[in-house]
This record gives structure tokens, sequence and C-alpha cells, in this order.
């Protein structure tokens, strides 16, 4: 797909996880999250440290999987993934992805809204990458409460969010840089105004002062955060 095709895949209406966006998805991440890659290498390297074997790594919305990959790449049948995502196309191209695996039941994929379910695991390792941000805030505590219940001892959650500035101030300077980043991209004004509109009560990302906070009440005994660009941001957290 070249460029021009990638660009005209921009929403009309509410933002969905369609198979046009799973199509271009780790591109659209790629080219919309300052640091891109610099994140996906230290959500690994925070995380796999806290592998165990024997145990479970989970995926929170998986999507395409590129979160885990390098976790499945890594440690093998060490461990057994699970990896959930709600979006059909999403999951559909994960298991393409890892077919080899889930055929072995070494990755288990499911597909449930983790506002009500969480996947039956014992792990030492939990991932959510830009996906706490989707849930209804008052169904967040319950999440991250269910992450630290599945975890074993010594095991880690890892959050990536979009985040909030802690005043009107310093959250408008942080979003107008962020779209200067988007600029410098290739994204048109008309693209970044759809895609703020398509993305208004789906995203609702809060402060990263809350998310820490979260984090706290679930019973996690260190939180730090571990990477931040302006309004991204990544912890880890440890039973």
């Amino acid at each position: 797909m070249e460029m021009g095709e990638r660009d005209q895949v921009m929403p009309e209406g509410q933002w969905k996880f369609n198979g046009e966006v799973t199509a271009v998805f780790d591109d659209m991440l790629a080219r919309s999250i300052p640091q891109y890659e610099v994140m996906r290498e230290a959500v690994f390297q925070a995380g796999r440290r806290f592998q165990q074997d024997n145990t479970d790594i989970v995926d929170l919305g998986c999507s395409r999987g590129e979160a885990v990959a390098p976790f499945i790449n890594e440690f093998g049948a060490h461990n057994t993934y699970w990896l959930c995502e709600v979006s059909e196309p999403m999951l559909a191209a994960a298991t393409k992805r890892f077919q080899g695996y889930v055929d072995a039941s070494i990755v288990k994929l499911r597909s449930e809204d983790l506002r009500e379910w969480f996947p039956p695991t014992r792990a030492s390792v939990i991932l959510s990458v830009l996906t706490l941000m989707f849930v209804p805030i008052e169904r967040r505590q319950r999440l991250i409460q269910d992450a630290y219940n599945h975890l074993v001892s010594g095991g880690a959650f890892v959050i990536v969010e979009k985040v909030l500035g802690s005043t009107a101030q310093m959250d408008q300077m942080m979003v107008d840089l962020y779209y200067d980043q988007k600029r410098r991209n290739g994204y048109t004004e008309d693209q970044i105004e759809r895609k703020r509109l398509s993305l208004q009560g789906v995203l609702v990302p809060v402060t990263a002062a809350w998310n820490e906070e979260l984090l706290r009440m679930a019973g996690f005994r260190e939180v730090d955060c571990f990477w931040r660009w302006m309004n991204f941001a990544a912890w880890l957290a440890i039973k």
C-alpha cells in the first residue's frame, strides 16, 4: 500500500478498528506516535526482565500483536500467551501472524470485552499498550485490579497511555507539539481534524498522576514511568 492509499484510510464518523484500519495499523501508529520504535523496544526490554517460565504473558488489546511478538520470539514455549482483542479484523490478523503458535496451543486468542471479562491466567507479564484509554473511565479500576489479581508475585503490568497535561496550559502545549509532529509525518490539517473528531468520546485520556493512582489503588507496590514523550507515557507496575 502506497503512502497516498494509507492517507485515504481516515475516519468519516466515530473511530472503529475495522478492516481498513487493521491493514495499515502499524504504519498509522508509527506515523502518529513520537518515538514509536523507542517505545516498543522500551516496553519489551522493561517487561522481559519480569518474565517467569511456566507462567502466562497477556496482551490486553493486542491489535495485530506487535507488543507481544518479541516476547513470543524470545521465550517461545516457556510461556503461554493470551492475546485479547475485541476487534475481529485485528484478531484475525494476529491469528494469521501467530498461526503456528496457535496450532500448538502456545498462543491463545480471545475476542472478549475486557470491561466484563479477564483471561483466566497466572501471569508474570501483562501488557496494556494504548488500550486503557479506550476503556470507559468508570471501568478502568476494575480492569487494573483484574490485572493485579492475575499476576504472580514479582510479576509486572506494563502500560502505555496517551495522557492529559497536568494543567490546561500544559496540555495545550503538548497537543500542539504532537500535532506538529503529525504534520512533519505527512498528515494534513484535514486529516488531523477528522481523526481528532472521530476519537471524541472513544479515546478518553486522563493525567499521568491519575493513571499512577489507579495502579497504586489496585495494590501495585512499585509504580514508575519509564518512557514519556509529551502526551504519551509508559509505566511499569510491579506486584
